[in-house]
C-alpha cells in the first residue's frame, strides 16, 4: 500500500465507513418495518416494499448477508486506519489512529445511521432492498454456509426456525393498534372498531329487553283491542302471543298490514296468515355470533331463552348495532329516558335499567360481571331486601335507594364516585 497516496487511502477508508453505515442502518430499517403496512404497500404495487417483503420472508438469509457485509467492511477498514496512522506518525500513530477509527465507527457507522433509519424506516429500507436483492445472489454460497452452521446450532438448543414475523394479532393486540392509531382514525371510528372487538365478550342477555318490558300483541283479546294495540304500537315488529308471552305464536311485521288495519280491511284469520314463526336465541350467545345468525336467518328480532327454554327477554338487530355504532342520538336528555340528571351532579335512575346502559350514559364503571340491572346489582350487594333511604357503596359509587315496590328496587340515586385517598 506504500504506492498509494495518503489522500487515496483516506478516500478508501471513507468509502468503507459509508458501507458500514449502510449495512448498519439498513439492518435497523428492514427489521423495524411494520409487516402489515409492508404487505399493504406491496399489494398496492410498491416495488421497494415488494422487494423488502421478499427479503424478510427469509430473515436468516438477510441477517447473514448484512452481517457478512458489515464485518468484511469493518475488518478491511480497521487495519487501513492503523496503517494510515503509521504512515502519518510512525509507530506512535497506530494506537491513536485505531482509537479514532473506533470512535468514527461508533458515531458515523452505527449510532447515526441507525437513528436515521429508525426515523425514516420505509425510505431507508426500500432503497436498501434494491441493493440487497441482487447482492443476496452474489453472496449466496457464503451466506448459505454461514446460515447452515448457525441454524443447526440453533436446532441443537431447541430454537424453532419458523418465521413468525407476520403471525395473527390477538383481539387485545388489535385493540391496542386501534387505540394508538391517534389521528389516523377518527375517535368515533376508533370506538366503533373497539366495540366490534368487544362483541365476542358480550352476550345477548346483556343487551336484551327484559321480559317484563317486552311489548307484544295479545291475540286472545277482542279484535278491537288487537287493532288498537297494532295502531298504537311503537315498533314495526312485535311478538304475538296468546294470554301471556310463554304462549308465543310468532312475530308480526306491522308495516305490511298497517294500512289495512287502519282501514279495518283485514280479518283476524287474515292477520294470522301474516304471522312469522318465532325465533329463539340462547341467552349465552355472543353478539358477534348473533349478528351472523340474524344475517343468515334473515331476521331482525328474536326472543331470548334460558337453559330451560323459558323466555327471558327480546333482542333486536337495532339493539345489537347500537353496541357497535352507539346510540342513535347524542342528546344527553334523550340518551336514556330512565336516567335523570340532578342539579347536585347525581342521577336518579330507574333501577330496571341495564348496568351497561348506565355505564355508557354516565361514563362510569360499575361492574358488569354479575347482575344485568341496577336492581339486581343492589340486591346482590346487600344480600337482603333493603329499605327506602338505604345508601351503599358499589365500585366507589354511592347509590341511594329512592323507591321500593313489591320487594324490588324501583328507583335509585347514583352520586359521583368517591375518590380513594393515597393512604388507602
Amino acid at each position: 500500500m506504500d504506492d498509494y497516496s495518503i489522500s487515496t487511502l483516506f478516500i478508501v477508508l471513507g468509502v468503507l465507513l459509508f458501507l458500514s453505515a449502510f449495512f448498519s442502518g439498513s439492518e435497523t430499517a428492514l427489521m423495524a418495518l411494520n409487516r402489515y403496512r409492508l404487505r399493504h404497500l406491496a399489494n398496492k404495487g410498491n416495488r421497494g416494499a415488494h422487494l423488502a417483503q421478499q427479503l424478510l420472508n427469509k430473515p436468516d438469509r438477510l441477517i447473514g448477508l448484512i452481517l457478512l457485509g458489515n464485518n468484511i467492511v469493518n475488518l478491511l477498514a480497521s487495519p487501513l486506519a492503523a496503517y494510515l496512522g503509521y504512515r502519518l506518525y510512525g509507530d506512535g500513530g497506530v494506537l491513536p489512529a485505531t482509537a479514532l477509527f473506533i470512535a468514527a465507527v461508533l458515531i458515523f457507522a452505527e449510532v447515526t445511521p441507525k437513528t436515521l433509519a429508525a426515523l425514516h424506516t420505509e425510505k431507508f429500507a426500500f432503497s436498501a432492498a434494491y441493493i440487497y436483492t441482487p447482492l443476496q445472489y452474489v453472496a449466496y454460497p457464503l451466506v448459505f454456509l454461514i446460515n447452515s452452521i448457525t441454524n443447526n446450532l440453533l436446532r441443537v438448543f431447541g430454537v424453532s426456525l419458523e418465521n413468525k414475523a407476520l403471525k395473527s394479532l390477538s383481539a387485545d393486540e388489535l385493540r391496542t393498534v386501534v387505540t394508538e392509531a391517534g389521528g389516523l382514525i377518527p375517535a368515533k371510528h376508533q370506538n366503533m372498531l373497539i366495540s366490534i372487538l368487544d362483541l365476542e365478550s358480550i352476550k345477548v342477555e346483556d343487551i336484551m329487553i327484559p321480559r317484563n318490558e317486552v311489548l307484544g300483541v295479545d291475540i286472545a283479546e277482542d279484535w278491537d283491542d288487537i287493532r288498537t294495540q297494532i295502531v298504537n304500537a311503537p315498533f314495526t315488529r312485535m311478538p304475538v302471543y296468546q294470554e301471556n308471552l310463554d304462549n308465543i305464536i310468532g312475530f308480526l311485521h306491522l308495516r305490511k298490514i298497517f294500512p289495512r288495519i287502519v282501514e279495518n280491511e283485514i280479518t283476524l284469520d287474515e292477520l294470522r296468515a301474516e304471522f312469522r314463526e318465532p325465533y329463539f336465541i340462547p341467552e349465552s350467545t355472543s353478539l358477534n355470533t348473533q349478528l351472523l345468525n340474524f344475517q343468515r336467518e334473515k331476521r331482525r328480532i328474536g326472543l331470548v331463552v334460558d337453559e330451560y327454554g323459558d323466555i327471558q327477554g327480546l333482542v333486536t338487530l337495532e339493539d345489537l348495532l347500537e353496541e357497535i355504532v352507539g346510540e342513535f342520538t347524542n342528546d344527553p336528555a334523550t340518551f336514556n329516558t330512565d336516567i335523570y340528571p340532578q342539579e347536585d351532579g347525581s342521577y336518579v335512575i330507574d333501577a330496571g335499567t341495564h348496568v351497561r346502559d348506565v355505564n355508557k350514559a354516565l361514563k362510569i364503571s360499575l361492574s358488569t360481571n354479575g347482575p344485568r340491572t341496577i336492581n339486581g346489582l343492589v340486591l346482590e350487594h346487600l344480600e337482603t331486601i333493603p329499605e327506602t333511604g338505604t345508601t351503599l357503596l358499589i365500585d366507589g359509587y354511592p347509590i341511594e335507594i329512592v323507591h321500593m315496590l313489591n320487594n324490588s328496587v324501583r328507583t335509585v340515586r347514583i352520586k359521583p364516585q368517591v375518590k380513594k385517598s393515597p393512604a388507602g
